[in-house]
């Protein structure tokens, strides 16, 4: 998704890497945490999953509800994730 231009946002809950307006991102792949991708952060926002915009869902991966999502990101941090959880988006653009 990232590759096709599909995908220019990400989520991060408790950011340790403390990522900041243009940092550089390197974008790797889970199943060998090998970089596929440098990118440059554009904008960063700290909210929560109730308070998340249409521009903050825009480029980031789809869910079928509000439910799956936070699910999702239960399982992606294992943690307990509700509405109430803060996270930080972060929307980036690919570097050449």
């Amino acid at each position: 998704l990232v590759l096709s231009g599909k995908k220019d946002t990400t989520w991060r809950i408790d950011d340790e890497k403390e990522i900041t307006v243009n940092g550089e991102l390197s974008l790797c792949r889970k199943s060998d945490n090998g970089e596929f991708a440098k990118a440059k952060v554009i904008w960063v926002k700290v909210t929560t999953f109730k308070e998340l915009t249409k521009e903050d869902l825009e480029g980031h991966e789809k869910f079928s509800s509000k439910e799956e999502m936070l699910e999702t990101y239960a399982k992606y941090y294992n943690m307990q994730v509700t509405e109430e959880t803060v996270l930080k988006v972060i929307k980036f653009k690919l570097l050449d």
